[in-house]
């Protein structure tokens, strides 16, 4: 088993690293604190080419495999969340939606443009009234001739001010048993007349990340922007959500080694009795164990990107990659506030938001105690992976490669 690197990985690795560090740094604050999101990120990532960095070059994208999306969300998280939560809904849970459910036109329709940056993306699953059971949801697509009419409302998406094309379920059978074969997916665009959207204020964390409201009323959708078949909605909702939960996890990596490295520098800083507090022993303490948390979900992520390389079913091994890094990014934000005192309860520091960033993730794209059942069932025997009509390509260097 080889875990080195190739010289395309630290590449893209060192391109977004330079990104984030040289470009959003010195600003995230500001806008963190103005709970805004900064107008020049979204274009900034386009022209870099980071919004379509693991899509095939034939369909607009920088042919870079999966293991590279995990390490640019690293980059990303460790200077700010909001820049990986573009890349969650963006890549992961659109793009990567159609690369393995789109057809050939909807993938030229959609995914070039979104590869190319020059259009954004979303996913709305969520509701009011159904989070981590999405069977809940209450937005109806009834079919008309050529058209479905989409109604309902979504909350807690991410980019939903900002996206052009949305993805977004609904059910068609809503008397269909079980429940989840009603759920069907569509692409819907922000400027269809019906849709409305609107910010989400007050949040915790991810402040400088946009985050809203989806309203659809009597929303005409054309039948060629239905993803996969009727009832096949649920199925590429949670296909999406192994995607999405592999970049979160790899940023919660990125969120973990920002609170290593700030509290390294700043225990090397502080000076308490005489001696740095990083002679302390409990201050080694906490700091061994951020450095122990963050190899251990770096190489969770790592298991999980490799197996998607290969074209193997992950998602039990994504699940715990996102479960345990996201749980581990919590603790170490807690430790990073711990080790600077008085300092790390206020802004002045980069903690405080780490703190506040890593809590939003053990919540959304499926809750640390979801994770658990479901690692539970895979261990109890009580859940099976079954074969989907289209599984997500493995990477293939000389596909993903050539122009086509």
């Amino acid at each position: 088993m080889d875990f080195t690197l190739s010289e395309e990985h630290l590449m893209a690795q060192q391109m977004v690293r330079d990104f984030a560090q040289k470009e959003i740094a010195p600003t995230i604050k500001d806008w963190d604190r103005r709970h805004e999101t900064n107008p020049a990120v979204l274009p900034r990532m386009a022209e870099l080419g980071i919004l379509g960095i693991n899509i095939p070059v034939r369909y607009g994208g920088q042919g870079f495999d999966y293991i590279t999306l995990a390490l640019v969300c690293e980059e990303l998280e460790r200077v700010d969340t909001s820049l990986r939560v573009i890349m969650s809904v963006h890549m992961g849970l659109n793009s990567m939606a159609l690369l393995q459910w789109g057809t050939e036109e909807q993938k030229q329709r959609f995914l070039v443009p979104q590869a190319r940056g020059e259009k954004y993306a979303a996913y709305a699953l969520t509701e009011p009234d159904a989070g981590s059971d999405p069977v809940r949801l209450r937005s109806t697509a009834r079919r008309e001739s050529d058209v479905y009419i989409l109604n309902g409302e979504k909350m807690w998406i991410s980019l939903a001010t900002k996206a052009h094309n949305i993805l977004v379920f609904a059910k068609t059978d809503p008397h269909a048993e079980p429940a989840h074969k009603g759920i069907t997916a569509f692409m819907i665009t922000r400027d269809m007349k019906g849709v409305t959207t609107g910010d989400i204020h007050g949040k915790l964390g991810v402040r400088a990340g946009s985050t809203g409201w989806i309203a659809m009323q009597d929303v005409e959708v054309p039948v060629e922007n239905r993803i996969g078949e009727e009832g096949e909605g649920f199925y590429i909702a949670m296909s999406c959500l192994d995607n999405g939960r592999y970049t979160v996890g790899a940023g919660a990596v990125g969120l973990i080694r920002a609170c290593l490295e700030d509290s390294v520098r700043y225990a090397n800083e502080r000076v308490t009795f005489g001696q740095k507090i990083g002679h302390h022993q409990l201050i080694k303490q906490k700091i061994a164990y951020m450095q122990q948390w963050y190899d251990a979900a770096r190489l969770l992520v790592l298991r999980a990107g490799w197996m998607k390389n290969m074209g193997q079913r992950n998602t039990r091994e994504t699940a715990v990659a996102k479960w345990f890094a996201t749980d581990m990014s919590v603790k170490a934000a807690l430790e990073a506030v711990q080790i600077h005192g008085a300092y790390g309860f206020s802004d002045e520091y980069d903690v405080e938001r780490y703190l506040r960033n890593a809590k939003g993730a053990v919540i959304y794209e499926g809750s640390s105690e979801i994770q658990q059942l479901i690692q539970a069932d895979y261990a109890l025997g009580y859940r099976k992976d079954r074969p989907l009509r289209c599984e997500l390509p493995a990477y293939d260097p000389e596909f993903w490669q050539n122009e086509g």
